[in-house]
């Protein structure tokens, strides 16, 4: 799996905790509740007012797969289908039914059965894109509950400080309280900052570069399933796919 997303909160916060000792103050003179319940209940609640309750559930339960996501190595689908375009070349598209039954992968699956079963080579395009498309979206949607969550985060702080200072305010007459009140009026601010630009739009960001592989594996599969469709030449196969492979991924490949 892929941790890079939580490793990165994980050493961004560990950032703010060291300023926060460097500064000779406590990280507990920042970790209070009234803020802090501001300013997360708030953009929680403001962010499931954009969308349908269920798509806001929907973007926590899935957050997991996103967090936790394992990428494939496309030289693996590479080496995949051209194994399943040399066998279908040798014992036809037929042969291929067995196959079916090894394939983890349920995008390929889907799309080798289809072809099998002697779906249109436009229709089965058509379905697979279909597929791809949705996935898009899903993951478009999932995106925009967490960006829209880091767009009201600072607002929310700021409107945690300012009624903070308004009690400040009313309390003109002590003095000896000020300095501590008017800091606890500026935690609500940092903790919109700090969850923004830490939390929700870091996690935004990631589901948006998931999509994007996943989409790139998938379309890759796509031609490669037409191909063997069509009765391509394994070795052709291999070199269009390979074609599609990312530079960076190619490099890594020949590193190794």
């Amino acid at each position: 799996m892929d941790v890079a997303t939580l490793i990165g909160i994980g050493l961004a916060f560990a950032a703010v905790i060291t300023s926060i000792f460097l500064e000779g103050s406590s990280p507990m003179s920042v970790v209070l509740p009234a803020p802090m319940m501001l300013v997360i209940g708030g953009t929680i609640g403001a962010g499931l007012a954009t969308t349908t309750l269920k798509g806001f559930i929907g973007a926590f339960t899935s957050l997991g797969s996103y967090l936790l996501y394992k990428e494939k190595d496309p030289h693996e689908t590479v080496d995949l289908v051209v194994s399943l375009a040399d066998r279908a070349r040798r014992e036809g598209l037929l042969a291929l039914e067995d196959a079916t039954r090894e394939i983890d992968d349920d995008f390929i699956k889907d799309g080798l059965q289809s072809a099998i079963d002697g779906t249109d080579p436009e229709d089965l395009r058509a379905v697979m894109e279909a597929q791809i498309d949705g996935k898009k979206a899903q993951d478009k949607a999932v995106a925009k509950v967490f960006a829209d969550m880091g767009g009201f985060a600072p607002t929310i702080g700021i409107i945690g400080t300012v009624v903070s200072l308004v009690h400040v305010l009313e309390n003109l007459d002590q003095p000896e309280t000020l300095g501590h009140m008017i800091a606890a009026a500026f935690v609500a601010t940092l903790w919109g900052l700090l969850s923004a630009n830490l939390i929700w739009l870091p996690i935004s960001s990631r589901v948006k570069r998931i999509s994007e592989l996943e989409a790139q594996q998938k379309e890759m599969a796509m031609e490669g399933l037409l191909a063997i469709q069509a009765g391509a030449n394994p070795r052709s196969v291999g070199q269009r796919l390979r074609a599609l492979v990312p530079a960076a991924k190619k490099a890594a490949k020949e590193a190794a």
